[in-house]
């Protein structure tokens, strides 16, 4: 099978974690720098990464990388590529993408440069002068950094944090691929206990069990590269049969949610039945200062309002010196989300570690206590 190139973008912070997901994939030449990770595999790595990749945001197929100072130089280094070999005559090819610290800054000059180039490129391999594009996507994406251009398609669709099982979501939710991050941080395996006391509409506990039961993040959902005519339909049943033969059915694992909003807990169950892994999650309307282990050990997982996000900076102070009091000091891992760079000093404990993070676009910490 032919080799491909791939990059996949991650949340800053979690790069680390989606090159030993991929590694464990089978992906080679593994490379990682800020916000992605790049490494190369056969065709059938993308079904397998877009499947099973809990951290990855995208898999993207780079069809090629090259230093464009001009117009001309993007122009023509943009046609040499192999287009053919993925873009038939009738799938629609949009282009979208970014530059930063480049000679070529505007992005729609450099969509409509690219575009041009694929067409021309593409009407000389197949003999046409008009294309119709109403067949499936091949969304082409540019980025242009620091004058070195690369050009990619993109085989996810729609965002691989978007598993498909959260159909509503409470406000300010954490991202399912940084969940997953934090929880490959705690080690979270077949057994314990969870705990996440502002479960909002569960995604640490879900997550947690999608976890414990090696369940593939992306099975209950599409891909826009299944669409594709020049991908064996067989590479993506059998990735989804790989995925299913390695779910462990019976984990010794119960994940305790809790929440003051009764609608959160609500929506964590719905979502945990969506989700395929009700069986494995209790859930309670309880307020934080009432938040009680119900066994001896365990992992915390939490992510508590933030007071640039839903309740203003004293309150959410208050709850992290509730959080200090109630969190059990002995037999438990904490892992505590938090934009404060003060949390520590309310929250009471310095943390055995921390590291900086994206929750979407607000800058923060996890604060690793064990």
């Amino acid at each position: 099978m032919d080799k491909h190139l791939f990059i996949c973008p991650c949340m800053f912070g979690l790069e680390s974690v989606l090159a030993g997901e991929i590694k464990r994939l089978g992906g080679e030449d593994v490379v990682t720098t800020d916000g992605k990770v790049s490494f190369s595999g056969n065709t059938d790595m993308i079904a397998r990464a877009n499947i099973n990749l809990r951290t990855a945001e995208r898999v993207l197929l780079v069809l090629g990388s090259f230093t464009a100072t001009s117009f001309t130089e993007l122009f023509d280094k943009t046609k040499a590529l192999p287009w053919e070999r993925y873009i038939g005559r009738d799938n629609n090819f949009p282009v979208k993408g970014y530059s930063l610290n480049s000679k070529l800054f505007s992005i729609p000059d450099c969509q409509k440069i690219i575009k041009k180039a694929v067409v021309s490129r593409l009407s000389e391999k197949y003999r046409i002068s008009w294309f119709e594009e109403t067949g499936p996507l091949m969304q082409i994406q540019f980025s242009i950094f620091k004058d070195t251009a690369t050009l990619m398609i993109d085989t996810s669709g729609y965002a691989l944090h978007k598993r498909g099982y959260r159909k509503t979501s409470n406000a300010a939710p954490i991202k399912e691929t940084l969940a997953a991050g934090i929880i490959d941080f705690a080690r979270v395996r077949s057994g314990g206990s969870i705990y996440d006391p502002f479960c909002g509409s569960g995604t640490f506990l879900i997550e947690s069990a999608l976890r414990a039961t090696n369940t593939a993040p992306g099975l209950m959902r599409p891909f826009q590269a299944m669409r594709w005519n020049w991908i064996d339909r067989k590479v993506w049943y059998n990735a989804k049969d790989e995925a299913r033969d390695k779910i462990n059915p019976n984990p010794d694992l119960i994940c305790y949610g809790s929440d003051i909003d009764p609608e959160a807990i609500n929506l964590t169950m719905e979502n945990a039945r969506a989700a395929g892994v009700e069986k494995y999650i209790k859930a309670e309307v309880l307020d934080i200062k009432d938040f009680k282990p119900k066994t001896e050990n365990g992992i915390i997982f939490a992510n508590p309002p933030y007071g640039e996000r839903l309740l203003d900076i004293r309150q959410a102070e208050r709850i992290y010196k509730t959080m200090g009091k109630v969190f059990p000091k002995d037999g438990f891992s904490k892992y505590i989300v938090s934009a404060s760079e003060d949390f520590e000093d309310f929250y009471g404990l310095k943390a055995n570690k921390n590291r900086k993070l994206f929750n979407g676009s607000l800058r923060c910490r996890v604060y690793m206590y064990y």
